[in-house]
């Protein structure tokens, strides 16, 4: 069994082994997690008329991002969600046990 698996991105096919894989997949998730935040907290501060300009928006988001905590939450979720597609993946590869 190989260490080594393909890490596919835009325009390139990179055999790598499989933890950096995984956190390659996990700092996609977590990127994407905090753009979906953005967009979340930026649109609702705009609409409410809590700010008056996209950069205060922008401001209020970065600070909420940068806490500890949020960022302990988003990589938590993020690397449970892979290793658990994973896990579930593996196990539907895996030949059923006899006498069940």
């Amino acid at each position: 069994m190989s260490d080594k698996t393909m890490l596919v991105i835009p325009g390139r096919r990179l055999s790598v082994p499989k933890p950096v894989k995984r956190l390659v997949q996990v700092l996609m998730a977590v990127t994407l997690t905090a753009m979906t935040l953005l967009v979340l907290l930026g649109g609702s501060t705009l609409l409410v008329g809590k700010t008056k300009s996209p950069m205060q928006a922008f401001d209020q988001w970065l600070s909420f991002v940068r806490q500890p905590e949020i960022i302990t939450v988003m990589v938590l979720t993020a690397l449970v969600t892979i290793l658990f597609v994973y896990w579930q993946r593996d196990q539907e590869r895996r030949p059923e046990a006899k006498g069940r």
